[in-house]
């Protein structure tokens, strides 16, 4: 009976999760063509092999950038930060959903002011469901757009990156463990968290990952970083765009991401921190190439860039 129910206590977290997998994914998949439409690509050129740099510099400076700060300066700076990316991030997630359904301006208008609102909320009450919704909204317009402004072949070289480096950060360095921490001692919104018991707050969460790690105590709910919701995403999203008639490729790119988070949850309830990117990447990049193979027979939309 204890057995059953311990299964229970780790299962249903982690189907909530793979929910939420799939609720941003779809979610993203929604706002590629209102984004491609408003323009919103990072890159002008999908192709240029530049954009992978630029996007690894920006991850490595923005780490190093939180983790100084953590350490010698007053941690609320990293939270102003934090919340006025976000905020931004919303308001051009919002805009073009609006544009459709009202005048511009007033699109605009309403847009900045629900942008505000979020921010607002997270500031004062950042318990973990105003977190994971807002990690809906962020995750999914953060996938649309990398998703349209990068070609196929440069989104599976950039998850294999991300994958060895997410690894190393973990495993190695262990810098990213010191990174989860401070997100989660400033209830940041971006992971995503799941509560494996009934009335978890993460208000009242008091000791640090490492802490409880030390103790060997078990932790009451499933953390996971929104990048590991969002760098697989892309490649759904990039193949929902640059594949004619891509939604069966975007589907089965999620269904890999899927299977490899069942991989990685078996690692999970172990009660170890795991680097996500490996088997989320790899799942991903695996449902490209199987389907893509056995619908078209070769790789497509594997373009390779002009060097």
């Amino acid at each position: 009976m204890n057995k059953h129910k311990n299964l229970t206590h780790e299962l249903i977290p982690i189907i909530f999760m793979g929910c939420l997998f799939i609720i941003i994914n779809f979610f993203a998949l929604l706002l590629v063509w209102p984004f491609e439409t408003a323009g919103m690509q990072a890159f002008e050129e999908t192709n240029d092999p530049m954009n992978i740099v630029y996007i690894f510099v920006i991850l490595l400076v923005v780490t190093l950038i939180i983790l100084l700060i953590a350490k010698f300066w007053k941690k609320k700076i990293i939270l102003f930060i934090i919340l006025t990316a976000l905020g931004y991030t919303a308001f051009y997630v919002f805009a073009p959903i609006f544009v459709f359904i009202l005048p511009w301006w007033i699109a605009l208008i309403f847009s900045a002011i629900l942008s505000i609102i979020i921010i607002i909320v997270l500031y004062t009450y950042p318990e973990w469901y105003v977190i994971d919704l807002t990690g809906i909204i962020i995750g999914a317009g953060a996938i649309a757009i990398f998703g349209i402004s990068l070609g196929i072949f440069l989104v599976i070289l950039l998850l294999i990156a991300l994958a060895i480096y997410d690894a190393i950060s973990v495993y190695k360095t262990k810098h990213m463990i010191d990174l989860a921490d401070t997100v989660m001692d400033l209830k940041l919104p971006v992971l995503l968290v799941v509560p494996k018991v009934r009335h978890y707050s993460l208000l009242k969460e008091t000791k640090s990952l490492k802490e409880k790690l030390k103790d060997g105590e078990e932790r009451d709910a499933f953390f996971m970083g929104l990048g590991d919701v969002v760098m697989p995403g892309i490649l759904a999203a990039a193949s929902f765009r640059f594949i004619e008639n891509g939604l069966p490729i975007a589907i089965s790119v999620i269904i890999g991401t899927l299977i490899g988070f069942a991989i990685l949850m078996t690692f999970v309830i172990k009660g170890k921190p795991q680097a996500g990117l490996p088997c989320l990447c790899g799942g991903a990049i695996a449902g490209y190439i199987i389907s893509s193979i056995l619908l078209y027979g070769k790789l497509v939309g594997f373009n390779l860039p002009s060097f």
